[in-house]
């Protein structure tokens, strides 16, 4: 959504919509789906410039990173920013400090909410989601889902990585060490 920012000196400007977004535009593998989005706010003058309100409310099915497994969930996000116009401040590095975080910078007399909206459900998604703390996950030898019981793989296997150190440890253990 556009907003025109010089409008909002004397009334401020409120929106409600509901936007649909198909999970693979925001590129995270554990996303499978996105259900609709609604989204609404306020904006508002303030000085320096304007202040953003909104609150968006949506479903999201992750995928569980040790088991494999859809998790589906309510997620939501409440944004406060204070829109200041003009220019982003120049520079290679910024540093920025806590006061900072809460700023976005309008180069123009033009708002969009779009990249807005993107940031906040990207913020959503769980670095390593799972399913329920306590997940198991999978055999890594025969992929069987270990939540649902135990598989039929031997419980000590030997990484053929380590095979010759192992090899030689046992050479050693034994006496035969030279």
């Amino acid at each position: 959504m556009l907003i025109r920012l010089v409008e909002l000196r004397t009334e401020p400007f409120r929106w409600e919509e509901t936007v649909e977004m198909p999970a693979a535009s925001l590129g995270r593998d554990e996303l499978e789906a996105l259900g609709p989005i609604r989204w609404h706010g306020r904006v508002s003058g303030a000085e320096p410039g304007f202040f953003l309100r909104a609150r968006l409310d949506y479903e999201q099915t992750l995928r569980c990173d040790r088991c494999l497994a859809p998790i589906a969930e309510a997620a939501g996000a409440d944004v406060e920013l204070l829109l200041v116009p003009g220019p982003q401040p120049a520079g290679d590095e910024v540093e920025l400090a806590e006061g900072d975080l809460g700023i976005v910078y309008v180069d123009g007399d033009v708002f969009d909410t779009g990249p807005l909206l993107l940031e906040q459900l990207q913020l959503g998604i769980p670095m390593k989601p799972v399913c329920r703390p306590d997940c198991r996950g999978l055999c890594r030898a025969c992929g069987a889902d270990l939540n649902r019981g135990a598989c039929g793989c031997p419980k000590e296997t030997v990484d053929p990585r380590w095979a010759g150190l192992a090899a030689l440890r046992d050479r050693f253990a034994a006496g035969g060490g030279r």
